[in-house]
């Protein structure tokens, strides 16, 4: 395949993503106003929103890492996979009914109302720096592979591929947000799902099995293993995995901007509600065919006497681009991720320029004329800042500081999770002034935690962590609120004693 064909498909791809762009953003300003861009004027058809969120959660990450999970870890993922139905069940009833019912465009101006300023700021900064992060370091590892296996042929320097892809990302949401992205995303999802189900087809047809065939080698297979029941110490343990599956949604979803923002875009509750069921419902079975292609892949690799690559998520990168299942597959691969990347990267572009402008600066008080300018800038600024952090990740040019860095992003929902649990499932107001410190120890005591266990007992902390988080959390304003109840006691006691 040469690289003249690829440079095509590339922008051919492009070009309709700035076609559905600019239908969605057509009607001047009463198109590309604000309430367009952060919740598409309320109007979005929730089966559009469903397909397009299952391209938001299939990240380059996830399109190029699962695949080669099942070397180390077999199909025990599928624990968590189960946990996040329910997860998006507590969402449909407890969280997307709060924020319809108060009308959010952030949710984290929930937070405001219920405990006070600084947990509003606290919880919004807790989601900017931990976005920001994640999504960068996504759309890195998804850049770097293109910038290897495609774009490093026509001696393009990476700096430039990151440039061109971000401004790509920009020039299709800069003007209508949410409203242009539920569709590009859309079409995403479908390109996603599309390049998975040919890839595991070729890989079908290169063993020279049939579809009964190809299931039974999957069923066959050592690394088909879905339950880890015995050995209560692994991080793969199925108490472990369900429950942290149940937290992980309701934290990476349910109290994510940029997930919501989404849902809030739809046009009732119910609609909204009908999304999260059908999205985590698909979820599913598309994890389940990832985890079943990375162990297709590890036995054609044996077949053929291929060495693996050491890294896990080297090996569906190295079977596509090496030829061994065609030059058809390249075309679709690149498709698939360019679609994983942006996918992503897009959504959490337009949450984070949401986040900043609602909650940082409180745009929704200005006129209408002014709160766009600032939107506009913001948008620029945050795509800017996502272009820094992908070269600072490229100049430590090591992943296990990705790695290191999705383990630091996770600790910041911790928190979140705590700030909204006990404003749901508590009547008590802590001293806002104590929120943020509160907040700030929590990651920090889970942190030590973490270090001090692994160093006496040799355990690890898997994805239980973020339950710790948002324990530690819910019992330092739980205690804060004592307090400060206290005070106010005493200090109504002086009075009537005066």
């Amino acid at each position: 395949m040469s690289s003249s064909t690829i440079l095509f498909i590339i922008a051919a791809y492009f070009g309709l993503l700035l076609l559905i762009a600019w239908i969605t953003g057509r009607g001047g300003a009463s198109a590309a106003d604000n309430d367009a861009f952060f919740l598409g004027n309320r109007r979005s058809p929730w089966y559009i929103v469903a397909i397009g969120m299952i391209g938001s959660s299939l990240s380059g990450v996830t399109f190029v890492s699962v695949p080669g999970w099942v070397r180390q870890i077999d199909m025990t993922y599928m624990q968590t996979v189960f946990g996040f139905f329910f997860g998006y069940v507590i969402i449909a009833h407890v969280l997307l009914p709060l924020y319809y019912r108060l009308q959010l465009t952030s949710i984290y101006t929930y937070l405001e109302t219920r405990i006070g300023r600084r947990a509003y700021k606290t919880g919004a900064s807790f989601f900017l720096l931990s976005k920001i992060i994640g999504a960068a370091a996504r759309l890195y590892l998804v850049v770097l592979i293109l910038q290897t296996y495609v774009f490093s042929t026509w001696q393009i320097p990476f700096g430039v591929t990151v440039i061109l892809s971000i401004l790509l990302v920009w020039l299709y949401t800069y003007k209508s947000g949410v409203k242009t992205i539920i569709w590009t995303d859309t079409l995403q999802a479908l390109c996603l799902v599309g390049t998975l189900v040919v890839i595991i087809w070729q890989v079908k047809d290169r063993m020279g099995l049939d579809f009964d065939g190809l299931c039974r080698t999957v069923a066959e297979s050592p690394h088909f293993r879905l339950f880890e029941w015995s050995d209560w110490s692994s991080k793969q343990h199925f108490v472990k995995q369900f429950l942290s599956g149940i937290f992980i949604t309701i934290v990476m979803t349910g109290l994510d901007q940029d997930m919501m923002q989404k849902n809030l875009s739809c046009r009732s509750l119910r609609d909204a509600q009908k999304n999260m069921y059908s999205y985590g419902l698909a979820f599913t079975p598309i994890n389940f065919l990832f985890l079943s292609l990375g162990i297709l892949l590890i036995t054609l690799a044996g077949q053929l006497g291929i060495a693996l690559p050491d890294a896990g998520d080297d090996i569906l990168p190295m079977f596509c681009t090496s030829g061994v299942l065609g030059q058809t597959i390249v075309v679709f691969f690149t498709i698939g991720i360019i679609a994983a990347a942006f996918s992503s990267a897009d959504s959490a572009l337009t949450a984070l320029t949401t986040s900043f402008c609602v909650d940082i600066l409180g745009i929704e008080r200005d006129q209408a004329a002014r709160a766009r300018r600032i939107r506009m800038r913001v948008h620029i600024l945050i795509s800017a800042l996502f272009a820094a952090i992908i070269m600072v990740f490229k100049a430590v040019n090591d992943r296990s500081v990705i790695d290191a860095i999705y383990v630091i992003a996770s600790y910041t929902y911790g928190p979140l999770l705590g700030l909204f649990a006990f404003g749901l499932f508590t009547r008590l107001r802590p001293a806002d002034s104590a929120v943020p410190y509160i907040c700030l120890a929590s990651p920090l005591i889970c942190y030590a935690l973490e270090r001090l266990t692994l160093h006496y007992t040799g355990y690890r902390f898997g994805y239980e962590m973020l339950m710790i988080n948002g324990a530690l959390t819910f019992v330092g304003l739980w205690i804060a609120s004592v307090r400060m109840l206290k005070n106010v006691r005493e200090d109504a006691h002086t009075r009537v004693g005066a």
